[in-house]
């Protein structure tokens, strides 16, 4: 029986919870987080089938302050694993948590807060690059060209159309989030 196990497995950068579950669901089927890597490769080793709740962070600030950031979440029992592009990844058994179920973020505006982290840290960049590098190439679009520079209006049509479906993908999952926080 294999040991160790890789799978490749890609989460967009707000769908934090459902890696959460990913790899909560992974340690009670006997496969413990390891690491993950640049191409989104999960690596578990064997271990005994057990409940433990997984929790990530994006906190870019804290990398200034380090040591005291992860000394927080030593003091209230979570492991820390390892980062990935921006968010830290913790993990603590259940059977360790007082009364159920423990998380991070124990209120919606702390959640909330996060998630601009992750706007400011992320989807702010993109835009910035949207906004300077591909959008007025494509305002050179339709004008007359070499074969090479028609190979780059097909590249930056492509990429504009990538970089469009990440944003729509960014606010339709904040703006149903912000929704379900609001409900509350």
């Amino acid at each position: 029986m294999k040991s160790t196990k890789t799978e490749f497995k890609i989460f967009t950068i707000l769908q934090w919870e459902k890696e959460q579950e990913y790899l909560r669901r992974q340690q009670q089927n006997g496969w413990r987080f390891t690491r993950v890597n640049f191409f989104s490769m999960y690596h578990f080793e064997r271990c005994q089938p057990e409940d433990v709740v997984y929790q990530l962070d994006f906190n870019q600030e804290g990398a200034a302050h380090r040591e005291e950031y992860l000394q927080l979440f030593r003091d209230c029992g979570w492991e820390y694993l390892q980062d990935y592009v921006g968010y830290s990844y913790f993990r603590k058994p259940l059977s360790a948590m007082k009364g159920g179920e423990e998380a991070i973020f124990c209120d919606d505006a702390s959640r909330l807060d996060m998630l601009e982290r992750v706007f400011r840290g992320r989807v702010a960049l993109l835009l910035v690059i949207f906004f300077l590098c591909i959008l007025p190439q494509l305002f050179r679009i339709g004008q007359e060209k070499s074969g090479m520079e028609q190979f780059f209006s097909v590249f930056f049509l492509v990429l504009a159309a990538f970089y469009l479906a990440v944003f729509v993908c960014f606010a339709v999952q904040f703006w149903k989030y912000w929704r379900s926080v609001h409900r509350r």
